[in-house]
């Protein structure tokens, strides 16, 4: 008797375990076949939690002083800012994943890259969401590719663009009143000026974009990687070109390329102290702040290729088990406004380049975009958005910091 008693019990909690997980994904397909305004009135009132990192208290100011108010103000939602590591937060999503965890507490991540990859990959996030915000609809050009792709992977609508940031080469404009315009300039320029330009090795984001940028030349453009996703037997054929480039120059480096900056911290102090006459960052606006402080010289500004220069864009998204799905699609779409990108747009406290395009937004907006001082260091958003490349598979960061050691350091 007994153990007919627990076979039963058995079934019920299976079938009761199914039943939950069919209501809940039910109740999210409905929550997608919703009009805008119905998700609106869902999201009325509610509280929504997004996880982010939180080392840089401009981008923190921003959340807690203008967007949590106007998001309470416009819908009666309290925003609740939780910092925290993405690598931590989507490694508490897979185990709830595992634990088959409906509800979890986690409504809103910000995300981009690897992390993305490997959320996507897992199923941890909700959607497709991107054809259900309306300003996304309006304001995002979905046809660019670093909307469509996040670092080669295609994004098929799971995260929301929030913002982009612009590989640029920053010099001292009262030293070098030309800046090259191509890498075959560049090497020119070099070996003009020996000792007065490097790069950060590889293992450092900038130091690894600058290769990578090197490498879409060397293989004939980024789409020829975006086609191919990963494939190291390819460019391992066609990077020869790059290794012959950078063996060429290293001589006429700072250092004689006999060493190389560690990181970006370490070519910043170089070009603050003069040492070199140039520097570089995945930022377009960064130099701002650092002129301001008194760190680089008032003459810094910046230049692009003509080949272009990598962009990064950074995504929203919601989590599978979001307790609280519509309250986070009406805060993604709210924080893809054209009012709260104008503001995140000011040096006031993030000064970070819109995820919007500029041609798509009213003639009010664009004039108040216009009217923005982004500091004389910061190239126009016309050019920026002319010279954008995307980014390729992550894979490629880990291909060129094995190989360069073996291409470049270990060759005499």
């Amino acid at each position: 008797m007994k153990q007919l008693f627990a076979l039963l019990l058995s079934i019920f909690i299976f079938l009761s375990a199914c039943s939950t997980k069919e209501l809940s994904s039910a109740s999210e397909a409905k929550l997608l076949d919703k009009k805008w305004g119905q998700i609106e009135q869902e999201a009325k009132n509610t509280k929504v939690r997004i996880f982010m990192w939180g080392g840089d208290e401009g981008i923190n100011h921003y959340m807690d002083e203008w967007v949590a108010p106007k998001l309470k103000k416009q819908y009666g939602i309290t925003l609740e800012r939780i910092p925290m590591d993405t690598h931590e937060f989507l490694q508490k999503l897979l185990n709830e994943k595992k634990a088959e965890k409906e509800k979890g507490t986690i409504d809103i991540i910000w995300i981009n890259g690897e992390n993305f990859k490997n959320a996507k990959e897992n199923d941890l996030l909700f959607g497709p969401i991107t054809n259900k915000l309306p300003n996304f609809q309006k304001y995002i050009d979905a046809h660019s590719l670093n909307i469509q792709y996040d670092f080669g992977t295609a994004v098929d609508g799971l995260e929301a663009p929030w913002g982009k940031v612009q590989f640029v080469f920053l010099y001292d404009a009262n030293k070098i009143s030309q800046p090259p315009r191509t890498f075959a300039e560049l090497k020119h320029w070099i070996k003009e000026h020996p000792g007065k330009f490097t790069y950060p090795e590889p293992t450092d984001f900038t130091g690894n974009a600058f290769l990578r940028h090197l490498l879409y030349e060397s293989v004939g453009g980024s789409e020829k990687l975006l086609e191919r996703g990963y494939d190291p037997q390819f460019v391992k054929n066609k990077a020869e070109k790059m290794w012959t480039y950078l063996n060429e120059i290293k001589p006429y480096l700072w250092h004689r390329g006999e060493t190389y900056p560690n990181s970006l911290t370490e070519l910043d102090r170089l070009y603050s102290q003069g040492e070199v006459w140039m520097t570089m960052g995945y930022n377009e606006a960064r130099a701002e702040s650092l002129i301001k402080n008194g760190i680089f010289p008032k003459s810094t500004r910046s230049f692009v290729f003509e080949s272009g220069s990598i962009g990064n864009t950074h995504f929203l998204a919601i989590p599978f088990n979001s307790p609280n799905k519509a309250g986070a699609m009406v805060t993604i779409n709210f924080l893809l406004s054209p009012k709260a990108q104008l503001e995140k747009f000011r040096p006031t406290y993030w000064g970070e380049g819109m995820s919007l395009d500029p041609s798509k937004l009213s003639e009010q907006d664009q004039q108040a975009l216009n009217e923005i001082n982004r500091g004389k260091s910061v190239l126009p958003t016309d050019i920026l958005k002319k010279h954008l490349l995307p980014e390729v598979d992550p894979r490629y960061v880990g291909w060129l910091k094995e190989n360069w050691l073996h291409e470049i350091v270990r060759k005499k």
